[in-house]
């Protein structure tokens, strides 16, 4: 990790200067629905620009939060996929997600209808349990 100042020593406000701007948790939650690539990104609907993806990323990286592999036939090419501390900020964001389907009464947006059907039947915590469980397996296929 950089050496990194905090505006205080509240644990919102710390966390929020890591990932509180407004590109992080979309960047986190494109690799929670399968994009791994630079170029996937910039593929993004909400049409995030180069320099601030690189930002991000930088950013992401040196708080612990996500990492990347090399393709082994393409040097170029980077696979982004989340640490353990990336992966642990998967339940706030599908409260977010959650909240916001509640009170902005927007459609669904990546997580789809069937997801939120999921967690309406089987409840939050199963959701999270098995949505967090395949994406271990998917960061594993990018590791091996």
């Amino acid at each position: 990790m950089l050496d990194f100042e905090f505006r205080s020593h509240c644990p919102i406000s710390s966390a929020l200067d890591i990932f509180g701007d407004k590109w992080s948790l979309v960047i986190i939650r494109d690799l929670f629905i399968g994009i791994n690539t630079y170029s996937d990104f910039l593929k993004s609907p909400e049409k995030i620009s180069t320099n601030i993806l690189v930002d991000r990323i930088k950013k992401l990286r040196s708080h612990g939060i996500l990492e990347f592999k090399r393709d082994v036939n393409d040097n170029k090419i980077k696979y982004y996929y989340l640490t353990d501390s990336g992966i642990d900020l998967f339940p706030m964001i599908m409260n977010l997600s959650l909240w916001s389907r509640k009170h902005l009464h927007v459609e669904p947006g990546p997580f789809s209808k069937r997801d939120y059907a999921l967690i309406d039947l089987n409840g939050l915590d199963s959701f999270l349990k098995e949505t967090t469980s395949k994406y271990i397996k998917t960061r594993e296929t990018i590791l091996n």
